[in-house]
């Protein structure tokens, strides 16, 4: 089913009169990758939790066409319980809708598979895990409700830049075969030039908050490996990360 979110003149204040977000105009459709980036402090992260419902607008209006479209949300850390094993972590969410049967585990092995954990893995504690695949467990249990909206808050954050990329390339395999829609908020603009179709710079002015760029590189269904090796190292690339740098630090 698609998703549209819109968003007209959307604002957020912050108890004691702060203004985080002002005057937003922006629209995401159904199976667009959006990245946002932005100085700290920019309200990055409360755009993001404004898209998830968490929090409410003070101003402006925000319409999601689909109001009953799935929203998962990963958060910087892989929040995951200790006394639960990766499998019973991916469960979770299920559970708490009500599903206990065997298909439920079925799915959150599914889930975990598709992100990389083997059966073995799933049995394990996350204390027994890296902390690839502990974020790689709290994908799995974002993806098992088949979301339509994916909310991811620098996900990769923690991880070291080689294991980053590979976390990279396996997001986009799965959102290549999927039919969610994904908004991740970054502070690397080379990842948010990597994933995305759209860069969102929120820049902190209400007379011109959010500056948009686009990837110049058309996405035409699945992509190999060898050729989103060959974009990140083309030149186009490259001038697209410095053009965004260079406005970020502006």
């Amino acid at each position: 089913m698609p998703i549209v979110v819109q968003g007209e003149g959307v604002g957020v204040r912050f108890p004691g009169g702060r203004w985080v977000l002002r005057q937003l105009d922006f629209q995401i459709t159904t199976g667009e990758f959006i990245a946002i980036v932005g100085p700290s402090g920019c309200g990055k992260t409360t755009l993001l939790r404004l898209l998830a419902g968490l929090i409410e607008p003070t101003e402006g209006e925000l319409r999601v066409e689909n109001s009953l479209a799935r929203h998962s949300y990963v958060f910087q850390e892989s929040t995951l319980l200790p006394w639960r094993t990766a499998v019973d972590n991916v469960i979770l969410p299920l559970e708490l809708q009500g599903k206990r049967d065997k298909q439920t585990r079925e799915n959150a092995f599914s889930s975990l598979e598709a992100t990389g954990i083997t059966r073995e893995d799933a049995a394990k504690y996350p204390r027994q895990l890296s902390g690839g695949m502990q974020m790689r467990v709290s994908l799995a249990r974002a993806l098992v409700n088949d979301p339509q909206l994916l909310l991811l808050d620098e996900p990769f954050a923690a991880v070291d830049d080689l294991l980053r990329q590979r976390l990279n390339d396996e997001l986009l395999t799965l959102w290549e075969n999927s039919n969610w829609t994904a908004v991740l908020v970054t502070h690397n603009l080379a990842e948010a030039v990597y994933l995305s179709d759209r860069v969102w710079l929120l820049t902190g002015d209400p007379l011109s908050p959010i500056e948009e760029f686009q990837n110049e590189q058309p996405r035409q269904g699945q992509e190999s490996d060898r050729k989103r090796a060959g974009w990140k190292k083309s030149e186009d690339f490259h001038r697209q990360v410095e053009h965004l740098t260079t406005r970020l630090h502006a």
